[in-house]
């Protein structure tokens, strides 16, 4: 940083001046591209690029910003590109770099600007009022190198330690399939026969940021609830969306469930963590074997019933589940090993970033 430092000392000694985004740059709409042909020209949505197209709409460098969704998503492109009306493109002025714009904007919660109920959404009103700083061009490019380089170094760091990671989860199943399959020496049950089954009450749109208690939808990601439904042991599924067959959590206190996510509450003689770590291995399969389409688009009460579930005595389960729960956690839990380490080096970079880019403001 004391090549920055020096660099503020000398152009801009009384302090950084700061304008409203859209005083530095021009915020458009994108549009339909469905007219256009196959080419190399990358389309733009929120998820990043959808397609390829034989026009470009526009020259980089540019600064994407979604309309909704992932309002902190943002993309820097430096080559010509399409963008469609659900994210926003830049024209950048003489004043600043695009890509210093583009980084400043990483470190600010777009989301915070959302005003509208249900799909998180921006506009271009409210990001024009945005105030950036506007350091000499000088500075800006010195601190655009310095974060390229330091991404750069941090993507090599990170494809190291996905690459071991994903070793340590192709490690992990293979541990999980022989432990569940010297469980299924038992003989089989019904889940049925072994749990009750049942949905929750809420919508999405009841769920609030800062509710008490954790509320359970159809994906992966839980939301929050002011109330709970239920207190208890349970597995949670989803009973239709992206998420059908995959089994994302098993919860033990109070929580909140979605009108149309399912819980699987253990009776006494199952091991809850066992019949969990059966069902992450084997639901998602099982669906697909008794659906006469390959694919289950929604999920119903009956479906679960005949599912086959192991019930070996009740502390071989407790065994089986404590070393897969070892296990899962090693490679899973944001808390310890590798990926303890990946969040990290990523929260490393951004507060490195953060720290590059937060400046004195000059007097009026």
């Amino acid at each position: 940083m004391s090549r920055v430092n020096v660099l503020l000392d000398d152009l801009a000694p009384g302090g950084v001046e700061f304008a409203r985004l859209g005083d530095v740059i021009r915020i458009k709409n994108g549009r339909d591209y469905k007219h256009l042909g196959p080419g190399e020209v990358p389309v733009y949505g929120t998820g990043g690029v959808m397609t390829h197209v034989d026009t470009a709409a526009h020259a980089g460098p540019s600064v994407l910003i979604p309309r909704k969704g992932s309002l902190s998503k943002l993309y820097y492109v430096d080559r010509p590109f399409w963008t469609v009306d659900t994210i926003f493109y830049s024209e950048v002025g003489d004043r600043v770099e695009a890509k210093f714009i583009y980084y400043y904007l990483l470190t600010q919660r777009l989301e915070e600007l959302n005003k509208a109920g249900g799909v998180p959404s921006l506009t271009q009103g409210e990001l024009n009022q945005l105030r950036v700083p506007v350091p000499p061009l000088e500075v800006q490019r010195e601190i655009v190198a310095i974060l390229d380089n330091f991404s750069e170094l941090e993507a090599e760091l990170e494809a190291e330690l996905e690459a071991e990671l994903e070793a340590r989860r192709f490690q992990y199943d293979h541990v999980r399939r022989n432990l569940l399959d010297q469980a299924k020496a038992s003989s089989f049950v019904p889940l049925g026969d072994l749990a009750t089954i049942g949905t929750g009450s809420h919508d999405t749109k009841d769920a609030v940021p800062e509710g008490e208690f954790v509320f359970y939808a159809r994906g992966r990601e839980p939301l929050r609830l002011e109330s709970f439904d239920f207190d208890e042991q349970a597995i949670i599924t989803a009973g239709d969306g992206a998420g059908v067959g995959k089994v994302f959590h098993f919860v033990d206190g109070k929580y909140a469930l979605h009108q149309r996510a399912y819980r699987i509450v253990p009776e006494s003689k199952m091991d809850g963590r066992f019949l969990y770590h059966h069902m992450v291995a084997e639901f998602e399969g099982y669906l697909q074997q008794i659906s006469v389409r390959g694919s289950v688009n929604s999920l119903r009460r009956p479906m679960f019933l005949a599912f086959p579930v192991p019930v070996p005595a009740l502390g071989e389960q407790e065994r089986i589940a404590g070393v897969l729960d070892k296990l899962d956690a090693f490679v899973n839990d944001l808390s310890i090993g590798l990926p303890a380490e990946l969040a990290a080096r990523r929260k490393q970079y951004e507060y490195y970033r953060d720290k590059l880019l937060t400046f004195e403001e000059a007097p009026a």
